[in-house]
C-alpha cells in the first residue's frame, strides 16, 4: 500500500468551506466566471463556446489540437507546439502525472518550501527522497540559488519550483529563474515548474520587463511546466490543466503513464477551455483578473498596514494568495486555533500556515489568504477581521 501524508490544505478546505454564512477568503481562484460572462468578455460575439451538435465520444485522447495549440502559444518563441502538450484534469492531475511517470525509489527531488503540499508529498509517497528548499521571509521568499549547491546530490533527478508561489504570492524573479535553469542544465536535472498562477502578475503582462519567464521559454528541454484554467483564468469548474515540455521523450513517457489515470478530458470542457484561450477572450479575461488582483491586493495591503503591530507579510505581487503572519507581543499566534476562532466568531475563513504548508512549527502564526475572489466579500471579511484582531490580539 502506498503511504501518503494527509493533504492538509485540502482537508482543511473540505472541512470548513461549507460553513453556513462563510466569508471565504481561503479560495485561491480568481473570481469565477460563467460561460455567459465569458461570452460578454469576448471581442467576437459571433463565436459560441460550445458546439451543441458535438457527439459526446471520448474525443481527442491527449486533448483537441485546437486547445493544445492555444496552450503552446502561451509560451514564447516556437519551442513548443501542440505535440509538446498533454491535457489533464486540472494542474493537480498534471503534477501528479509528472511524478508518477518520472520519479521513484532511489531518486532525489529538491522542492521549494513553502508550496502546495502535493509538490513534495507525492514524490515522497513514490519512494523518492525529498529535500526542502526553504523560502525565507527575510529574503522576500525568493529562493537562494546558492543553497542548491548544498541540497543537490548525485542522484538528484528533479528540481520543483512554483512560480508564482502558493502561498506567498511572490514570483521568482527573472534572474533567479535563469540561474535555476542554468544550474539544472549543467547537471542534466529535470525542472518541474508549477505555473498554475501564471500569468496573473499584478503589474500586468504588457510591456512588463520584470515579469519572469516560464521555464519553458529558456531552451532547456528537460524543463516541464504545468498549468490550468483554474486560477488565473477563473475556470476551476471545467477541470482543465496541462503538461508541456520541449523533450518529446518526456511527453511520450507521461502520455503512456496517463493511460492509467485518464482516457480524455470532457469534450465540453475542452471546448470551453479552447474558447477561453482564444485571442478574442483570453486578453479581456486576463485584463479583468489582473485588475481584480491589483484592486484587492491594495485592499489587503491597507489592512496589513493598519494593523502592522499585529501582523506582517511579504507583499504579494502575483497570483491570488498572500501569506500573513499574526503575532501578539512579538510571538506568533497559534495559527490553527486562530483560524478556527476567527471562523467561529466572524465567519471569515482562511487557512493556517503551519498546519497546511509547514512541518513541525515551520511558518507558525501564518495564514494564507486568497484575495482575488469577490471584492465585496474581501471587504466585508477584512472589516470583520480588523475588529477581531483589535479585540483579541491588541494590547
Amino acid at each position: 500500500m502506498v503511504r501518503f501524508e494527509r493533504f492538509e490544505v485540502e482537508q482543511w478546505m473540505d472541512t470548513y468551506e461549507t460553513t453556513p454564512g462563510v466569508l471565504n477568503v481561503a479560495e485561491t481562484c480568481a473570481e469565477s466566471v460563467s460561460i455567459d460572462e465569458l461570452m460578454q468578455l469576448s471581442e467576437d460575439k459571433a463565436v459560441n463556446p460550445l458546439r451543441t451538435s458535438t457527439v459526446l465520444t471520448y474525443g481527442a485522447i491527449r486533448g483537441s489540437s485546437t486547445l493544445r495549440e492555444r496552450i503552446a502559444a502561451l509560451y514564447e518563441g516556437d519551442q513548443l507546439s501542440a505535440e509538446n502538450v498533454i491535457i489533464t484534469q486540472g494542474a493537480i492531475a498534471a503534477n501528479f502525472l509528472v511524478f508518477y511517470g518520472l520519479i521513484g525509489p532511489g531518486d532525489h527531488v529538491i522542492c521549494v518550501y513553502p508550496t502546495y503540499q502535493q509538490l513534495f508529498s507525492v514524490p515522497e509517497s513514490l519512494g523518492a527522497e525529498v529535500s526542502l528548499w526553504r523560502l525565507r521571509p527575510e529574503q522576500g521568499f525568493v529562493p537562494d540559488v546558492d543553497e542548491l549547491e548544498k541540497l543537490v546530490k548525485a542522484n538528484t533527478k528533479m528540481i520543483v519550483i512554483n512560480n508564482p508561489n502558493n502561498p506567498t504570492g511572490v514570483p521568482i524573479p527573472r534572474d533567479v529563474v535563469y540561474k535555476i535553469v542554468d544550474f539544472a542544465k549543467a547537471r542534466g536535472i529535470m525542472i518541474l515548474s508549477d505555473e498554475v498562477y501564471r500569468p496573473l502578475f499584478h503589474d500586468g503582462i504588457e510591456n512588463n520587463t520584470a515579469m519572469p519567464p516560464s521555464v519553458a521559454d529558456l531552451g532547456f528541454e528537460k524543463a516541464i511546466v504545468t498549468g490550468s484554467l483554474s486560477k488565473a483564468y477563473s475556470l476551476a469548474g471545467i477541470r482543465v490543466g496541462w503538461i508541456a515540455s520541449g523533450d518529446k521523450a518526456i511527453v511520450e513517457r507521461l502520455a503512456e503513464a496517463r493511460h492509467y489515470t485518464a482516457i480524455s478530458v470532457s469534450q465540453l470542457d475542452d471546448q470551453v477551455a479552447s474558447y477561453a484561450l482564444s485571442p478574442a477572450v483570453r486578453g479581456p479575461l486576463l485584463k479583468r483578473n489582473i485588475q481584480l488582483a491589483k484592486r484587492n491586493a491594495d485592499m489587503l495591503k491597507a489592512f496589513v498596514e493598519a494593523h502592522s503591530s499585529l501582523c506582517s507579510w511579504v507583499a504579494p505581487s502575483a497570483g491570488t494568495t498572500a501569506f500573513i503572519q499574526f503575532h501578539v507581543g512579538g510571538a506568533p499566534v497559534d495559527d490553527v486555533a486562530f483560524c478556527r476562532d476567527v471562523l467561529d466568531k466572524t465567519k471569515v475563513f482562511f487557512v493556517p500556515g503551519s498546519h497546511c504548508f509547514g512541518r513541525g512549527q515551520d511558518f507558525a502564526g501564518y495564514v494564507r489568504v486568497g484575495f482575488v475572489g469577490s471584492t465585496a466579500v474581501l471587504a466585508e471579511a477584512l472589516q470583520k477581521l480588523g475588529v477581531y484582531v483589535e479585540q483579541n490580539l491588541g494590547q
